[in-house]
Formats: structure tokens, sequence, C-alpha cells
């Protein structure tokens, strides 16, 4: 029998290195990490270099703004009997039954670019029962007032699934009692989480961190591809400890689970940590709770759309729901890593994996180039401008066409290695 003619194979262009767009201008790892260290020293050297004391809007003499703080359970109590004592003396009094709630609407937002961040001002209205307009909000807000009051006495915590599946006929849809309990909060002057309701568990952490969770140590480093899930109850965390050189925060699941399965934070001590699309409260806290307490810088990964610049400003400068609590909720001093506008042409991302942007694409980003965060940070401009005139928007996973893990072999060892960030 004739010998066979063995048939070499062809190698697969996707997943051959050489052929991987600016594979071959990466210097080593050694190189790539002498400059994140430069970025992590030069934050911490100017964290010792300032007052240990984080401005406040008092420092400012910002006198027309409400913000909030963390409450021990016995003050959110009397707050709560406070309150509806106001109320029956009112009734008493003849002038009815009604609350009084700080208004959360966008013409009450100030943004205060000394702390770079959205905070509440201090107009509110009143939620009369005897109003046709607002008797079912006046009854919700009781109704819910009523089941914090009763969570404070008992001292347990529950979801705020849980509270909505009390009442589901008063309250209709979650959407109508998670409002009232943001109303809640600002009236009594706590954060949300003094109220002893959290939301169930979304975010998720992995990489280089270890810190305990009620007692129990976790090592986020052995956690898998899929990580730890961040705690509800950021009263859990503690005793935080990490060799990282920074976090890198990333917009979709899909590149979180990319980047945890190469084990990126190995070759690139880092934390990575993800609210798997729009920031939920518990990621947010954890978030501030990691860069405060480890001095460590924030490199955030998300789409090259207007959605993902938002997202990047909810984390960085806090949302208007919940302006009432961003000097809790938000991470200062974020850099935008990627994608952005300009890495579209830079990194010749094809056509094919681009995306036409829709006329709301367009609109929220016009919209975006009018807010004040924005305009302070030129390049945050440039790069919006850019998304804007260009029309185009491309999500993470557009990197893929270069093979599956361009993401984590090339794009961001090269981003690193740059510095390119803003």
């Amino acid at each position: 029998m004739a010998d066979k003619k063995k048939k070499r194979r062809r190698a697969d262009p996707a997943s051959d290195d050489d052929s991987l767009p600016f594979k071959n201008i990466l210097k080593p790892d050694a190189s790539i990490l002498h400059s994140v260290h430069k970025l992590t020293d030069s934050l911490r050297s100017s964290a010792a270099a300032s007052s240990s004391k984080t401005l406040t809007l008092a420092d400012l003499s910002i006198a027309s703004c409400r913000e909030v703080r963390e409450l021990p359970i016995s003050s959110v109590q009397s707050e709560i009997e406070s309150l509806m004592l106001k109320v029956l003396h009112s009734i008493l009094d003849g002038h009815g039954f009604a609350f009084d709630v700080p208004s959360r609407a966008a013409a009450n937002q100030l943004y205060v670019p000394e702390l770079d961040r959205i905070v509440l001002k201090d107009k509110s209205s009143l939620r009369p029962y005897a109003n046709v307009s607002t008797v079912r909000k006046a009854t919700i807000t009781a109704r819910i007032l009523q089941l914090i009051h009763e969570l404070t006495i008992k001292d347990i915590h529950v979801t705020k699934r849980d509270l909505f599946y009390t009442d589901v006929k008063l309250f209709q849809d979650q959407s109508q009692s998670d409002t009232i309990l943001d109303d809640v909060s600002c009236m009594i002057g706590c954060t949300r989480s003094s109220l002893n309701v959290v939301a169930a568990e979304k975010g998720v952490v992995v990489g280089r961190l270890i810190f305990s969770d009620d007692g129990d140590v976790i090592d986020c480093t052995k956690m898998g591809m899929g990580g730890k899930a961040i705690p509800p109850n950021i009263n859990r965390v503690g005793d935080m400890q990490s060799d990282a050189l920074f976090i890198l925060l990333v917009e979709k699941d899909a590149a979180y689970m990319r980047l945890a399965e190469d084990r990126f934070y190995n070759r690139f001590p880092c934390i990575i940590v993800t609210a798997k699309g729009q920031p939920d409260v518990a990621t947010r806290l954890f978030l501030r709770k990691m860069k405060m307490e480890l001095k460590l810088p924030v490199l955030a990964l998300v789409d090259s759309d207007p959605y993902g610049l938002k997202i990047l400003s909810v984390y960085g400068c806090g949302s208007k729901n919940m302006s009432y609590d961003s000097a809790n909720l938000t991470t200062p001093d974020i850099k935008w890593l990627g994608i952005r506008p300009s890495d579209l042409d830079k990194y010749k991302i094809p056509e094919q994996c681009r995306l036409p942007m829709t006329d709301q694409d367009i609109k929220t980003g016009k919209d975006m180039l009018e807010e004040d965060f924005v305009k302070k940070n030129p390049k945050w401009v440039e790069e919006l401008t850019l998304m804007v005139k260009s029309k185009q928007k491309a999500e993470i996973q557009a990197l893929s066409n270069f093979g599956f893990q361009y993401l984590s072999e090339v794009y961001l060892p090269l981003k690193l290695q740059e510095e390119d960030w803003i």
C-alpha cells in the first residue's frame, strides 16, 4: 500500500499571533507593567500629599443641597416615628394627611465641578392624601414607611423584590415601590442601605483581591471564571487586601468572562469588576470602597456608544435618580480606557463590526455633550463629538473579529503600554 501523503494543516489567520494587528509592537510584560506602576504610584502620591479629609458640600459653602448619610437602625426607626408624628399633628390641626417629599426631578439636580459629581438641591413638595393625583403615592409612602419600621424593629434585611411582594395589589409594579423607597431614603436623610433593603446580587468581582464577607475570607483569585458575587450589603465587606496595580471596570458580562477565563489578572495584576450592564447600588458601593481603601486607579472598559459613556458617568459622577446619595456611590477619577470612538479607526475595526447609530443614539450623544460633567473633560468631548459625527458605534465584542482572545492578548496590553486612557 502506498504511503499516504500527510497534508499540512493551514493555520487559521485569526489564531495566528503573528497576524494579529499590532501584536508585533507589544513590549515585554515587565515594560508594560512599568507604565501601570507609574499611574498607581502617581495616584498614591497625590493621595498622600492631599488632605485626608474628603471635600464636602459644607467645605464649599453650598447650603442649598441635600445629602444623606449612613444611619444606625435605631436612628432610622426614630426618624420614621418622628415623620409619622408630624403627619398625626397635621391631621389633628386640621391641615390633613400629607408628606413633605424632596424633589428628585432633573430640574432639582446640580453638578458640582469641585466634587465632580451630581448632587440634589433642596426643593421639596407636598404629597397629600386628599388629592386625586397623589393619593396612591401618599398611600404607598405610608406603607413603605411601615414596612421599613418593621425591618428596623426585627433588625433584618430584605431585597427590593421582597418588599414589592408584601403588597403587590397596592404597588402594582416594582418600579413604583422602588421609586418610593428612594423617596423615603431622602425623607429620612439616610442611605438606602440604612433602610435594610438591598437589591438582589448582580455584580461580580474576580482577580487580585482578598476580603471578608460577613466573617468569611474570600480569595477572588480562586473563584473561577464566574467570580465572586458582590455582596448586596456593603456592611458585610471588610479587610480588603490586594497586590493589584489597578481596577478594571468592565461594562459587559461577555468581556468580563473573556478576561476572567484568560486569567488576565495574573499577567497584569488587577481586580476585574462588572455590574453586567447598568450599575447597581451594591457594585457602585463596592467599587468606591476598593478605590478608597486600596488606593488603586480605576480603568473602564465600555462599549463605544453613548450608553457606554452614560454607564461610565454613573460610576464616576453619579446618577440623577440617586443624586441624594452621590457622596457614597461615586468613584472619583475613573479613566476611560476603551472602547473609544477613536479606537475604531486606530485599531482598524472592520466596517462589518461597526453599527450605525440610531436617531435615538445620536440624540443621546448630543444631549450628553451638553452635560457639565462631559464638558469638564475636553477629551471626552472630543471622543463623543467624533462618535456623533461618524454616526458609528461598536461593542467591546467587535474586537473578537481579530480572534476571541484579542481583547486580553493585544488590545488591553497595548492600551496599558501606551498609557492610552483619558
